[in-house]
């Protein structure tokens, strides 16, 4: 199963990045490799990527300027390459990167409205030979936010991106081509537009066991989080033709009265972009978790999934609680979902955390979504590591520890890895009177035993 990185999760940015991510196989000790001091001044996105036994970490360094770092894996020397670019106190300003089949590194990143940053290298992995590419198709490039690299049906490279704002975007798609070396728009329209008077915040694409990729997505109508609404969904063979679950066609740009509605929640009504997860039963059919009011205006989390052809909706949790957001900027996020998982005999499983009402998993009926009770404790990979990589370890108080996944893949069997670092949590991307000092990227290796 593919997911792309992180797309349109404007106020929740942080959503995750304090979350290890779930490993089922016992792990033996971890070994850590320093990679660099950075800045720690507010949590952002840094991009790690392993291409058989060569890894590259980027990231932002003491003084705020992307980096990039290359080795080989086995060896403990980094070798670095300074980027002409340096990230101010937004914590929207995550860097994503992916190599093409021929092993150019694309990176882009450190953008929040502005116009396109973007780099490659002109060897295969070769990090002295990134240079900065102004352009990559010409047009709608001048107000990017949330990029992304994708593999598509066909295994092509896609890179997509916001162009405009919050509460007036678009989702633009670029393929690359590996015999001109040049990109061109994947699709001739935006995926979703807001026709000028909001934008679709997505998640995905995500591509099931049916093969086909699916999003699922709310529109917002200005930069306060309390805009979010109408919770939609689309699946696509390929990308390109877009139909809604009952498979009618889609035309693009999809647009607020176009799309599938699948709980047309409404402003101020509790749901909130990067707050909905896509997850799949047993038998491979979608089943989209997020949080929203009841009718007592507390905050609860629902399951939606298909029956006889129609969304419908469940509420899985019971809180005595409201979790009112709202503003503009990343937010520190109280309530997360996660997607629920197939569990043993007709059950699914799905973890919650709940700053107020605690934190947990709850087994669900497959057929009816409804609760049946706390699931069995789960193995939890961060119990698998140590103390002192479990918990933040800076004297400035509030700092949390932040981790990145691998956008790749290594030669080492039964190996994963991934980037800690240490932050201080989201300030509505807003200026610190005093920045902590740096933190060190350390590289976690974990081996299966």
């Amino acid at each position: 199963m593919f997911v792309a990185a992180r797309v349109g999760v404007c106020a929740v940015l942080c959503l995750g990045f304090a979350a290890l991510a779930a490993a089922a196989a016992p792990a033996a000790a971890p070994d850590v490799l320093d990679v660099a001091p950075v800045w720690s001044g507010h949590p952002v996105r840094f991009a790690l990527l392993t291409c058989g036994p060569r890894q590259f970490v980027a990231f932002y360094d003491a003084d705020r300027q992307m980096t990039v770092a290359s080795r080989k894996t086995g060896e403990a020397a980094w070798h670095f390459v300074k980027l002409p670019t340096k990230v101010g106190w937004d914590s929207h300003n995550s860097i994503v990167m992916a190599a093409d089949d021929e092993g150019l590194l694309h990176l882009s990143g450190n953008m929040h409205c502005v116009p396109l940053v973007y780099f490659r290298t002109e060897k295969p992995y070769d990090i002295d030979t990134l240079k900065k590419v102004p352009s990559m198709v010409g047009s709608e490039e001048k107000s990017c936010t949330y990029p992304a690299f994708l593999r598509g049906a066909k295994n092509e490279l896609i890179y997509t991106y916001r162009d405009g704002r919050s509460g007036n975007g678009s989702q633009i798609l670029n393929v690359w081509d590996p015999k001109t070396h040049a990109w061109g728009r994947l699709l001739d329209q935006p995926l979703f537009s807001g026709e000028g008077k909001m934008n679709a915040y997505f998640r995905g694409p995500t591509q099931g066991p049916d093969g086909a990729f699916h999003v699922l997505w709310v529109w917002r109508n200005s930069p306060d989080c309390a805009t979010n609404h109408d919770l939609s969904y689309a699946r696509s063979r390929d990308l390109v033709h877009w139909e809604t679950s009952a498979g009618k066609p889609l035309a693009l740009p999809i647009t607020l009265k176009t799309g599938e509605i699948v709980d047309p929640v409404p402003p101020k009504g509790g749901i909130l972009n990067g707050g909905a997860s896509l997850g799949f039963d047993s038998k491979g059919r979608p089943v989209i978790s997020y949080h929203k009011y009841d009718e007592q205006g507390k905050t609860q989390v629902y399951n939606a999934h298909l029956e006889d052809g129609r969304w419908k909706i469940y509420q899985a949790s019971r809180w005595n609680y409201r979790w009112e957001f709202s503003g503009g900027g990343s937010i520190h996020v109280e309530v997360s979902v996660r997607p629920v998982s197939a569990g043993p005999a007709g059950r699914l499983v799905q973890s919650y955390s709940n700053e107020k009402e605690g934190s947990g998993a709850w087994l669900l009926d497959e057929a009816t979504l409804k609760p049946l009770g706390p699931a069995p404790a789960q193995p939890s990979p961060r119990a698998a590591l140590p103390q002192e990589l479990r918990k933040a370890a800076a004297d400035t108080p509030g700092m949390q520890v932040n981790w990145a996944e691998d956008a790749g893949k290594g030669d080492e069997k039964g190996v994963t890895y991934r980037l800690r670092w240490e932050t201080l949590g989201a300030n509505r991307d807003r200026p610190r009177e005093t920045a902590p000092p740096p933190t060190m990227l350390r590289l976690v290796r974990m081996k299966a035993e």
